[in-house]
């Protein structure tokens, strides 16, 4: 289903959100009562009642964030001043609230632990740019490594992901407000040329405390994708880089025009590279509702390269970004059984 405009989103989708939260939340104890006649006819612990609670949480989180928004462009002038560095500011102080009450919620909820292994010094504190990589894999991952740059790590997040994320309309507000590029994906070799500018443009003065995120592999890892991804690359030409990728099981193969685009647009910026497991096997709507609730261990790995240890060449830092993507695959083999592996050189 296409994007609808703008003012569409804001003055109809927007207000019907908040709208429905109102609702739902006014007339929970008949959804509630429901759920828990529901819940000894479904199999697992309480599903129904859970399913239903994390919905409210969401829907009532999604509606409180939009009032809050709401209320920031009112105090810059009706937007007037909404992109000055002070209220550039109060938007990243305000996401950071929300992401902890977000994830607060997940731990009661879902049981849901995080924990970070391993993380390079000098990627807890600000001090230079850096160009933040992650795996893709699993509901909800992009939500954690956020969580992690705002609240734990002290950085701004300039954010790469996907324009259809814009449905949701507090992820709407928030990040076109901030300095973030909703990207649509496209075969069309104009349109990702278009794209690759755009994220370089993004990178364009990064400071010390920033934060620039993208996704190399452009999506979800499944095992489709992965295949799909291989199938490029050979259609492409690049042979060699689909060989390589047709080892890497855990991932799939990085697409490295927008890192190109952003390390020619920031070449002050380190380079971070982040791992994750613990959601892995969670593919489909059938498989979160099978794994309510989640009980699961989320761990987080960072590796942080300086600037001077990025290489200039192009061809250079496409074997570079791949050389990382195969040490970020054996980790991931490792860890998804509980092991944790020793970090020797990036694999070649």
């Amino acid at each position: 289903m296409p994007l609808p405009p703008r003012w569409v989103r804001r003055v109809l989708l927007a207000p019907a959100v908040v709208l429905l939260a109102v609702v739902v939340v006014t007339t929970l104890p008949v959804w509630a009562l429901l759920a828990a006649a529901l819940s000894p006819l479904v199999p697992g612990r309480l599903r129904p009642l859970r399913l239903l609670w994390i919905g409210c949480v969401y829907l009532a989180w999604d509606a409180a964030a939009l009032i809050a928004l709401f209320g920031l462009w009112v105090g810059s002038g009706f937007g007037a001043r909404v992109r000055s560095p002070g209220f550039q500011r109060a938007h990243y102080v305000l996401a950071g609230w929300f992401l902890r009450a977000l994830f607060w919620q997940a731990r009661w909820t879902l049981r849901l632990r995080i924990d970070v292994t391993g993380a390079d010094p000098d990627t807890a504190l600000p001090g230079r740019p850096e160009l933040v990589l992650c795996r893709h894999a699993g509901p909800g991952d992009s939500f954690i490594l956020i969580h992690a740059l705002v609240n734990w790590f002290k950085r701004e997040p300039r954010i790469v992901l996907k324009d259809s994320l814009q449905w949701d309309p507090a992820i709407d507000v928030l990040l076109n407000r901030l300095p973030s590029r909703f990207i649509a994906p496209s075969p069309d070799h104009d349109r990702a040329e278009v794209a690759i500018r755009q994220i370089g443009n993004l990178a364009v003065g990064l400071d010390d405390d920033d934060a620039f995120v993208i996704f190399p592999e452009g999506g979800n890892f499944t095992p489709r994708r992965r295949l799909h991804a291989i199938a490029r690359l050979r259609s492409l030409g690049l042979e060699r880089m689909a060989l390589r990728a047709e080892r890497m099981r855990h991932v799939l193969a990085p697409q490295p025009g927008g890192l190109l685009a952003a390390l020619d647009a920031a070449p002050e910026a380190g380079v971070v590279f982040v791992a994750h497991t613990g959601l892995d096997r969670m593919l489909t709507v059938g498989d979160v509702w099978r794994e309510l609730p989640m009980d699961k261990r989320i761990v987080m790995r960072f590796w942080s390269v300086p600037p001077e240890e990025i290489p200039q060449a192009r061809q250079e830092r496409i074997d570079w970004l791949f050389d990382w993507w195969a040490r970020i695959d054996e980790w991931i083999a490792a860890n998804r059984d509980g092991v944790v592996m020793s970090d020797g050189d990036p694999a070649a």
